[in-house]
Order: structure tokens, then sequence, then C-alpha cells
């Protein structure tokens, strides 16, 4: 997420409050971040599930972000170039219905085991989504599905169907996996 996009979805938060709720909700949110507040907010997510393919496999599905919409109900769409500090494009779907679009960063990238973007504002909101494989065995690969949020506009944010939408898309990612794509 981008310093632009978080000011523009900060700002709708506190648009929905009124004007003197927002103008304490901006204060605390200042003090918070000012004062070096040591313990801030935050959400953690983890999801699993074991895949019957090799890692290889999994892996050639997970970094092939073009064919995303072909099969990943949650990110349908991902573009730019999976590659340690790009920036990708990333339309996700809720299970609720609604549409997000976010900017992350790529962030860490270690061939056949894991890859992880993420970003914002640290201290306000600040994402790091994780797919770590972990091969069982020379046909088996447990995918680890995971994110943790931090920041004191975690409370505000709609995070509620996150896990619903990464066991969406483990549950794809297997199928294709075992199907030979």
């Amino acid at each position: 997420m981008t310093q632009s996009n978080l000011t523009q979805w900060l700002g709708g938060i506190l648009a929905r409050y009124n004007p003197k709720t927002a103008l304490t909700t901006a204060a605390t949110c200042c003090a918070l971040v000012l004062g070096g507040c040591s313990s801030l907010p935050e959400k953690k997510i983890y999801t699993n599930i074991d895949i019957n393919a090799p890692a290889e496999q999994v892996w050639a599905i997970l970094v092939d972000n073009s064919a995303y919409a072909e099969w990943n109900p949650y990110h349908v769409r991902v573009n730019g170039t999976i590659a340690v500090g790009n920036t990708l494009d990333l339309q996700i779907h809720k299970p609720n219905g609604d549409s997000v679009l976010i900017q992350p960063s790529v962030m860490r990238l270690e061939p056949l085991r894991e890859l992880t973007w993420g970003g914002g504002i640290r201290g306000i909101f600040f994402g790091e989504h994780v797919f770590l494989l972990e091969p069982i065995n020379a046909q088996q690969t447990r995918l680890i599905h995971k994110e943790h949020f931090s920041g004191i506009a975690i409370p505000f944010a709609s995070l509620e169907t996150i896990e619903e939408g990464y066991a969406d898309m483990n549950t794809a990612l297997k199928q294709r996996a075992e199907a030979g794509h």
C-alpha cells in the first residue's frame, strides 16, 4: 500500500465519523505514533493446506501471477514482475463481495520457499503477506499462507473476511496443482 493509498484509506475511515470524533481519533493516532507507543494494535492471519504436488509445481503456479485470473478467487489480478523491491498492482475480491486495489512491494523472494509482499506505513497501517512452501516429501507440499497487520489504524480496518479469502485461494491453488497445471 502506498502512502497516498493509505492516506485516502485512513481519510475514508475518519470521514465516517463526525468531525469531533475524527479530530479526536486523528489526535490520538498522532500521540501514539509520536509518543513511541510500544504496543500497537495488530492482527495475525494464519492458514495452511497440504497439496499433493511437488514444491516446484506449486511454486510455478504461485509465481505465475499472469495466470491468477484463471484460478485465484481472492487475488484475481496481480500485475507486475515478482522481484524483490518491485511494486505489484493487486485486485482482491473478498468473500463478502468487496473489491480492493492495493500496491504492495515484493519484500522477500526465495525460490521454491517464500514469496512475501506488503507495505504501508509502519505504526499507522502495515501488512506483510507471506506464502511459504514446505516440502512434506517429494510429491507433497505444505502451503503456509499468512499475514501480519500492525498499526494504530488496524481496529478501523475491514479485515474480517481475509482468512476466508486465503482459505479459498489455498483450496484453488491445491486444485490447480493437483490437476497438473
